[in-house]
């Protein structure tokens, strides 16, 4: 948990999560709080664009599976951190090695968000990205993909144990930003 210090103690907030969580929202609360926003997934869009794909979900998955193996499973975090500038929110983690990477930078700590399937299927369907798939049981499988524990693979299940705090939001919008006042 965090022991005393409020989530706005930390310099530098990491979010991983399930997809359709509400990892979005996290951020857009924190950066209403004077945090920088930096985005994993946005270092991967940016290298889609430059190799004109579109920015799928599976693309995303397999450029960011790419890059991790050609550069190293913490590419995505170094190419984010030289972005940082003062207290930072940073999306999208999925790897361990970029935890490891994030936390070496100090005054770091980790938040996980998820939610029911259900809820976060319909969440995802509602904000109109590809996300390549159209029905539960294809987002139940996509996310499957992604809990893989390969060392250059997605590795959300092990980012979601190495979460220093955990977020279920399962309610409103509202809700959300009532819990993270609550901490701070």
């Amino acid at each position: 948990m965090l022991d005393k210090k409020k989530l706005t103690d930390y310099r530098l907030i990491g979010l991983t999560g399930t997809n359709g969580a509400g990892k979005g929202e996290v951020a857009n609360f924190l950066r209403k709080k004077g945090y920088g926003y930096v985005s994993l997934s946005d270092v991967i869009r940016e290298e889609l664009q430059a190799r004109g794909l579109e920015a799928s979900r599976d693309h995303l998955i397999a450029c960011g599976n790419e890059l991790r193996e050609r550069f190293g499973p913490d590419v995505l975090a170094r190419r984010a951190a030289a972005r940082i500038k003062g207290p930072t929110v940073i999306d999208s983690i999925r790897n361990s090695a970029e935890v490891a990477f994030l936390r070496s930078l100090g005054n770091f700590i980790l938040v996980a968000v998820d939610a029911p399937l259900e809820v976060r299927f319909e969440r995802a369907r509602k904000r109109g990205r590809n996300e390549s798939a159209t029905t539960l049981e294809e987002f139940r499988r996509k996310e499957e993909q992604e809990k893989t524990s390969q060392e250059t693979g997605q590795q959300l299940e092990i980012c979601l144990k190495l979460a220093d705090l955990t977020i279920i939001n399962d309610g409103s919008l509202e809700d959300l930003w009532k819990k993270l006042e609550e901490l701070g």
